[in-house]
């Protein structure tokens, strides 16, 4: 049985405090479980800073990045209907993508040999992008065309946009942080000829009672979405300055807009959600289940989700400059294959993801051990989300 030392614990808080009393994050709120059970939950800071308006416990967050997991366990839904395969072609679903080409060293093109297909999507060995990172002739051509600046675009829209560039690499030969999440949910709006939104209802928020999870954010609960910091707009090249960050207001309306519910979707980013909703959606990343018990994923899925699908070959993982070391990438995310390389405090077989303004999300599946970490800084240099689950996990006493 697993123990929280509670005198060790109170490291989580001031690790949180730390941060905000040095101003490097407005407000930091996190929540520590063992499947639903908590262990540990708080906050530090405030919901807006200039104001003195406190943190509370149903404050909303924009989750960006932490949105790619749920359309990732979505597609595995659908997969169990049959409605789609991890082997059907893109172009099946999305034609533009049919004669997709592949940008060389030298600046031209020639036609793609392999066919992208819907596991090369949820692993991100796509050949496809994101405008942020460095060093890819590609991502340069997203950035011009403000492909993730623009949330004024569709979800269709934004999609015929990526497939009228050409591919960083040849499918299934690298893998490399991108836009596939979002092409997946388009897919998966054409393959049952519905809309994102309504899917992600039917099939996972409305059975984990995620009613704070959403595109938007209604008028009622807009005083309860936590402000925005930081030093650079979704689309832009990290800066890898030096500490402390600024705490700097920023203004993300138009890349993460705040009320567009017909026309802001992303599979890859734009969900607001809340610390509780958000570790609800984890026990169907633990277990397949509801917290109530009800089976969303079957166990043999779930087994086939956790496994590291990525060759050696393609090894070491990295996001640009930042490296993953340790970790591979499963069909949900990324997870602990090699913790001899672990840089911060984990477990074996530990997978999860984080969001641009530096939220945060781990689960275990062996011991049920998860955690969900929220604030609001896009660009962060500080990894809040490791420093608190270490903080956490050196409270255990197993």
């Amino acid at each position: 049985m697993i123990k929280l030392n509670p005198q060790r614990a109170s490291r989580v808080k001031q690790a949180a405090d730390r941060l905000i009393n040095s101003e490097q994050f407005c407000g930091i709120a996190w929540q520590f479980a063992q499947n639903s059970d908590v262990l540990l939950e708080g906050e530090s800071g405030w919901l807006d800073e200039p104001n003195g308006k406190p943190l509370p416990e149903d404050a909303l967050y924009r989750i960006y990045s932490m949105t790619k997991p749920i359309v990732s366990v979505l597609a595995l839904q659908l997969m169990e209907e049959g409605i789609v395969r991890l082997t059907d072609p893109v172009a099946l679903y999305l034609p533009e993508f049919s004669d997709a080409k592949v940008l060389r060293a030298d600046g031209s093109e020639q036609a793609a040999k392999t066919m992208m297909n819907i596991e090369h999507l949820l692993t991100h060995r796509a050949g496809l992008s994101y405008d942020f990172l460095p060093r890819c002739d590609v991502a340069r051509r997203y950035q011009t065309a403000q492909l993730v600046e623009r949330g004024s675009r569709t979800l269709e829209e934004f999609v015929t946009t990526v497939a009228s560039f050409p591919l960083a690499f040849e499918p299934g030969t690298q893998w490399r942080y991108s836009v596939s999440n979002d092409v997946l949910a388009r897919v998966l709006e054409v393959a049952t000829g519905k809309a994102l939104p309504a899917l992600l209802n039917e099939f996972l928020f409305n059975p984990c009672e995620m009613h704070d999870t959403a595109f938007y954010v209604p008028e009622e609960k807009q005083n309860r979405l936590a402000s925005l910091y930081g030093t650079r707009q979704l689309g832009q090249i990290p800066d890898l300055g030096s500490l402390p960050q600024p705490l700097t207001p920023l203004d993300a309306s138009e890349s993460h807009p705040l009320n567009e519910p017909d026309v802001f979707v992303r599979g890859g980013h734009g969900l607001y959600s809340t610390t509780v909703d958000y570790q609800r959606f984890l026990s169907v990343l633990l277990n397949g289940k509801t917290a109530s018990g009800d089976r969303l994923l079957s166990k043999l899925t779930m087994d086939m989700m956790w496994q590291d699908r990525i060759p050696a070959s393609q090894q070491p993982l990295a996001i640009g400059d930042g490296p993953m070391p340790g970790y591979g990438w499963n069909l949900a995310g990324r997870v602990m294959t090699h913790p001899g390389e672990a840089m911060s405090l984990t477990l074996p077989g530990e997978g999860g993801w984080g969001g641009a303004a530096a939220t945060y999300f781990f689960v275990h599946p062996e011991t049920g051990l998860n955690g969900v970490v929220m604030t609001q800084y896009l660009g962060s240099m500080v990894p809040v989300g490791d420093d608190l689950r270490v903080a956490f996990l050196q409270a255990l006493d197993f």
